[in-house]
């Protein structure tokens, strides 16, 4: 009997064990959850030097914006309604924009996802740049290859005039003069 009791003691203290490792995994994978979910779009989704698509789009204040527009080096943020630490960095993005030489006409920014979501994004915007709202996959997103939300570039034409990516890790948490 008391073998019996022994390999008891033994299966329940792997038991034991067991939850006990199982309980740090899982907060472990919380911490790792928390951490890649606020590195959003830090990662480049298009390269620097590579040519930035064509597309034509309606921005909210009524105008039309196109590749074309891009004649100077333009400051552009790629947003989704959907994404937590796009919501973060806005504000900062909108800091950011103030700053830039020329004004909101050198700033483009995208808002994705349904226009009713995106009114906070609009807001804060508006005044800084020029906000276009489109559906995921929208010709402007695909035209800078976002994939990642959120996207923070600068772009400029180059000296065959080919508008292309200058920057694709713009930290807007400076000001535009010091920043690159």
């Amino acid at each position: 009997m008391s073998l019996l009791a022994a390999a008891l003691a033994v299966v329940a203290a792997v038991t034991a064990l067991n939850l006990l490792l199982t309980v740090g995994l899982v907060k472990r994978l919380r911490e790792h959850t928390v951490l890649l979910s606020d590195l959003g779009g830090t990662a480049p989704v298009i390269a620097v030097g590579a040519e930035v698509g064509d597309f034509t789009a309606t921005a909210v204040s009524g105008i039309s914006i196109s590749r074309a527009d891009l004649t100077d080096e333009t400051l552009v943020g790629i947003f989704s309604v959907t994404c937590r630490p796009c919501r973060a960095t806005v504000g900062d993005f909108a800091a950011y924009a103030r700053t830039m030489p020329g004004g909101r006409g050198r700033v483009l920014a995208v808002v994705v996802g349904d226009p009713a979501d995106a009114a906070s994004f609009v807001s804060a915007l508006s005044p800084v740049a020029h906000v276009v709202v489109e559906d995921s996959g929208g010709p402007v997103g695909a035209a800078f290859q976002a994939q990642a939300f959120p996207t923070m570039l600068r772009v400029a034409p180059d000296a065959a005039g080919r508008v292309v990516v200058a920057a694709n890790r713009v930290q807007v948490g400076r000001p535009a003069a010091l920043a690159a």
